[in-house]
């Protein structure tokens, strides 16, 4: 019991220091969310105005938009406490490491992931979406954005200290990431087809469970070879 309660006030203290940290650079914060906004918003003036087609492409590109949203900040998620030496510190108890990944996913996620989800309704008028397609479109996103969070974050500590993290985090997390994004946009197609979703949901719901226990015992792995 005093491991679990120690682990917990691990991920507890470091996940409130998280965010503290983040509404202090609201700035920063809001760059991934902006970024998701303006990105999206210029696909209608690309492709055209034509109704039909921005509802058959606004799946896709809201998943899309989602994905890089999300790998925009997560380069950062362990390399400034690795830089001022903070890291080490929070991995010193045997447990720990696992907190401190589980807990860094966690506030990647409400500061990025829960912000995109908040906005996406607004975005999906933009692209005249219906309302079931809207509503599949967000439940999916409530089920992919963790597993984005989950999996940049192993690629974030598989990738730490080295000079070209940036690209490697990408090549990492992208194919990873893939059968989130053809899951969620599937589960919107499938309502426009007047077809259940509930497979892809399934599915997707099964791929959070899964990266959710798999992807911190990864990440925390990864932390400790880094900073070996």
């Amino acid at each position: 019991m005093n491991g679990e309660g120690g682990t917990w006030a691990v991920y507890s203290s470091i996940l409130a220091r998280d965010l503290k940290l983040a509404s202090r650079r609201r700035i920063d914060a809001l760059l991934p969310l902006a970024f998701f906004i303006v990105a999206i918003s210029l696909f209608p003036l690309g492709v055209g105005p034509e109704p039909g087609m921005l509802r058959d492409m606004a799946p896709g590109v809201v998943w899309v938009c989602a994905l890089l949203a999300s790998m925009l900040s997560v380069g950062s998620l362990f390399a400034g406490d690795l830089a001022d030496g903070s890291l080490e510190q929070m991995l010193l108890a045997p447990t720990s490491a696992i907190a401190v990944a589980a807990a860094k996913c966690t506030a990647h996620w409400l500061v990025t992931g829960l912000p995109l989800i908040v906005a996406t309704p607004l975005v999906g008028l933009l692209f005249g979406m219906s309302g079931p397609a809207l509503a599949a479109l967000v439940a999916g996103l409530a089920l992919g954005t963790p597993v984005l969070s989950l999996l940049g974050g192993l690629g974030a500590a598989l990738t730490l200290g080295l000079r070209s993290g940036g690209m490697l985090l990408i090549l990492i997390v992208l194919p990873l990431a893939t059968p989130a994004l053809i899951f969620g946009a599937g589960a919107v197609g499938t309502v426009e087809a007047g077809m259940s979703p509930q497979g892809h949901f399934s599915l997707l719901g099964a791929l959070l469970i899964a990266t959710a226990i798999g992807a911190p015992l990864a990440t925390a792995a990864a932390l400790r070879i880094s900073t070996e």
